[in-house]
């Protein structure tokens, strides 16, 4: 899963690789912006890929893994090759 910030939040992260990292190493004319999100790889047992992707979904939610207000989740269903 991605979480990653809303295109309308603030992400002083990735403002702070744009501005420390790329714009003093000589990258400024090249790159316009930087967003940060993080990446979690959750396996979990389902009996179909929807069913997988709704779990992921609701734990996330409940759980209060990502903030709604401020961030994106996006689930990507994949199998693991055995």
């Amino acid at each position: 899963m991605v979480i990653s910030n809303k295109k309308s939040a603030r992400d002083p992260e990735g403002e702070t690789i744009l501005r420390d990292l790329v714009n003093k190493s000589g990258f400024e004319r090249s790159v316009k912006s930087i967003r940060a999100g993080k990446y979690l790889k959750v396996e979990v047992e389902a009996a179909d890929e929807e069913k997988a992707k709704k779990l992921v979904e609701k734990m996330c939610n409940e759980l209060r893994i990502f903030n709604p207000a401020a961030h994106s989740l996006t689930v990507e269903v994949g199998r693991i090759s055995e």
